[in-house]
């Protein structure tokens, strides 16, 4: 059996979609198609901002911007650089992108576990009687000194109640949450239905700011989870693969 799931590469085909439902909106951090214009937008309004390429995962080439003093501060991957000027931050950013789309995104402040940012991977799978289901939550901690949590970029895998609980959340504030995320996850997959009918799977990327609230970094339409296979614990990765086996992915 072959794999059976619409894949899209476009964040910004996704992210126009989510912002079209208004329950989800609200979860949704301020994006923009990089030009010159909303460059100058986006920063007057928040402190850091992300650059990140339209198509692509695992956290290559995305950049994150920090307003510093009078000028700014760009970092790739661990390299940094400072751009006395927008003008000069603006042509640093175009030589990179070439000609390749990019977005600008409001930079989430994220929670952290031990000084190490985390961000959360919800995987939402649709069962083969059309249902879709919150199949697993996981988190992903970075790597000090790095741009992303990604696997690719030196970041861990960890168990979601156990990275919340060290980060302070109380137990029942964990067990709110992961309500709300599954909630979340079913919701996204309900509106990708209204532009397809071949999702069966899908993993949001979710950024907790330094307050709790849940943000919706990406939607990934073909997710990976072999990383999950290296945790002590596999009935995670058993769940997710019972079900990935209905539409014909093997891992």
């Amino acid at each position: 059996m072959n794999y059976k799931s619409t894949t899209i590469k476009s964040k910004w085909t996704k992210t126009k979609w989510l912002l079209k439902n208004a329950d989800v909106r609200a979860y949704v951090p301020k994006t923009l198609r990089f030009n010159r214009r909303n460059l100058s937008t986006i920063l007057s309004q928040y402190p850091t901002v992300y650059f990140k390429p339209t198509t692509g995962s695992g956290g290559f080439n995305i950049i994150r911007i920090k307003k510093q003093g009078n000028g700014y501060q760009m970092q790739h991957n661990s390299e940094k650089n400072h751009c006395s000027t927008l003008d000069n931050l603006y042509g640093k950013l175009k030589r990179h992108a070439r000609k390749r789309s990019y977005l600008l995104q409001k930079g989430i402040h994220l929670a952290t576990v031990n000084g190490n940012s985390f961000d959360i991977r919800v995987m939402v799978q649709k069962t083969n009687n059309g249902i879709w289901k919150s199949s697993a939550l996981f988190t992903k901690i970075g790597k000090r000194g790095k741009v992303t949590t990604n696997y690719h970029q030196g970041g861990q895998i960890g168990y979601f109640q156990n990275t919340l609980s060290q980060a302070g959340f109380s137990y029942a504030r964990v067990k709110r949450k992961e309500a709300e995320l599954k909630r979340l996850g079913r919701s996204v997959g309900r509106i990708f239905d209204r532009h397809g009918s071949r999702f069966r799977e899908l993993g949001l990327d979710v950024a907790l700011d330094k307050t709790g609230n849940a943000w919706i970094l990406e939607v990934n339409t073909r997710p990976q989870f072999y990383p999950l296979k290296h945790l002590k614990d596999k009935s995670m990765y058993r769940r997710i693969t019972s079900y990935a086996k209905q539409y014909g992915r093997k891992k």
